[in-house]
């Protein structure tokens, strides 16, 4: 064999055992473009499963609610059906109140004083045809009058979390002090959707009659063939803007957006459709399994039981990036100081989720069972462990990955 003919082999292991120190790259991160521009005053977009807020802007800024108020106002008639303080089928005498003449120059269900309506009709009345003439109506019913009613209001906005909001009449007609933010209006309809589903039906109605007069929801989402949205309200004043709250579901994943003070009905619709779309495509629910030993039963001291089981809140649903799953850490952290009495639903513990070093989210650990206090005989026993066991305390990191 002559050098001639070994040479090209020789050149090509140099070059292999040359290329061989060239760094090579990691595959390139996964795309995570940014949320969309929204052109309104405030929004936000909430998943419905978790209750994270996946993208907002000034989602705490007080503003006019408009007719964004009458969820608050269905959502107040729903409990009062649910508890069986009213019916549906119970006939209202519209008062001169109620008249729709009293409301010139905005939605109305056109009611005349004396008129006998049914609670199912006023509710689609306020629903879907957004009377204002309805909501009083409904009102005095519930309360015996307005101002009764917009307490109860303000009672369940609280109840609700909904810090920044104050409800001053039951329609949302621009009132002095009456304000609601974006985030308080996704927290309202998460809850109207997860306690009242039956009345959450009507608001996907496209239309109601009553009387000679057919009146269409405003919400053109509801006929947008490429979102599935079921509801939720739209609004509007001079001072308010355009806004809409709106909410669809994508392969048994619901979200909500809450768009205020857009300039016009079709910037509502356009900024949503943004949102929603935006949210489905590059965003999930997940239910992250646990170990046996994260979750544990939580020692409670002076307790009988003595142990208690945990159960993460929200039932331990997150929503995290599609494309960005496999780099989720997460921390669980617990009182470890837990002492008797222990309510079912107290917070015991919490659960921070990472993407990188940014805190994604932090879900509660709370109790699964209440623990009262033990007999003195069994409380003597922790006197003598619990200076040995605060030596030790249980901090785990772990990763979950998809």
């Amino acid at each position: 064999m002559t050098l001639k003919n070994i040479k090209p082999n020789y050149l090509l292991i140099t070059f292999l055992w040359l290329f061989s120190f060239i760094p090579t790259t990691n595959a390139e991160p996964e795309l995570m473009p940014s949320p969309p521009k929204i052109a309104a005053k405030a929004w936000v977009l909430m998943s419905y499963q978790s209750g994270q807020i996946i993208a907002s802007d000034n989602e705490r800024e007080q503003l006019a609610p408009a007719s964004l108020a009458k969820i608050m106002t269905s959502y107040v008639v729903g409990q009062e059906l649910k508890a069986g303080h009213i019916a549906a089928d119970d006939t209202v005498i519209i008062s001169e109140s109620a008249w729709g003449k009293k409301f010139p120059g905005s939605s109305k269900m056109f009611l005349n004083v004396g008129d006998e309506v049914s609670v199912d009709d006023l509710n689609h009345g306020v629903i879907i045809a957004s009377g204002n003439d309805a909501t009083v109506a409904l009102a005095e019913h519930v309360a015996g009058h307005q101002s009764a009613f917009v307490e109860m209001m303000n009672i369940h906005a609280q109840k609700i979390g909904m810090m920044d909001s104050y409800f001053a009449n039951p329609h949302g007609l621009d009132s002095e002090g009456q304000t609601t933010t974006a985030y308080d209006m996704a927290l309202l309809t998460r809850s109207f959707i997860h306690e009242l589903p039956d009345i959450y039906q009507l608001f996907k109605e496209k239309s109601f009659k009553f009387g000679d007069i057919k009146q269409g929801n405003r919400n053109a989402l509801l006929w947008d063939t490429t979102l599935n949205v079921d509801g939720v309200k739209t609004g509007y004043t001079k001072k308010a803007g355009y806004s809409l709250v709106s909410s669809a579901i994508q392969n048994d994943q619901r979200l909500i957006a809450v768009v205020m003070g857009t300039k016009s009905p079709d910037a509502r619709r356009t900024e949503s459709k943004k949102l929603l779309t935006w949210g489905f495509r590059f965003f999930q629910d997940i239910t992250p399994q646990f170990s046996g030993k994260e979750l544990s039963p939580l020692k409670v001291w002076y307790g009988s039981p003595s142990t208690i089981s945990l159960e993460v809140s929200d039932g331990g649903v997150i929503t995290v990036p599609r494309r960005q799953r496999k780099d989720l850490e997460y921390k669980i952290s617990y009182n470890h100081e837990l002492e008797a009495p222990v309510s079912k639903g107290q917070q015991v513990g919490k659960v921070e989720w990472y993407l990188g070093e940014k805190l994604l989210t932090e879900q509660p650990i709370l109790a699964a069972e209440a623990a009262e206090e033990a007999p003195w005989y069994k409380k003597i026993i922790d006197m003598v462990w619990r200076p040995i066991a605060q030596w030790f305390t249980d901090r785990d990191w772990g990763s979950f990955g998809g």
